[in-house]
């Protein structure tokens, strides 16, 4: 599947930008109120930025490998 420039772009500011950041919000915030459970939500968070990161990265590779 090929997705178009447009798309590609929101969602690679999403996976490299705006996930991370808010990672260390969420991180910051959450060990800074006391929460037990944020090493968990981090965790999670991580696992969806890391796997959206790795679809793009696939999706990426097919678009260029269709250029040649």
């Amino acid at each position: 599947m090929k997705l178009g420039n447009k798309t590609y772009d929101i969602l690679k500011w999403i996976a490299v930008i705006a996930m991370p950041a808010i990672g260390v919000a969420i991180g910051t915030i959450g060990k800074g109120l006391g929460y037990d459970q944020t090493d968990t939500i981090l965790l999670v968070w991580t696992a969806i930025d890391t796997l959206l990161g790795s679809l793009l990265g696939v999706s990426t590779r097919s678009y260029n490998k269709g250029d040649e």
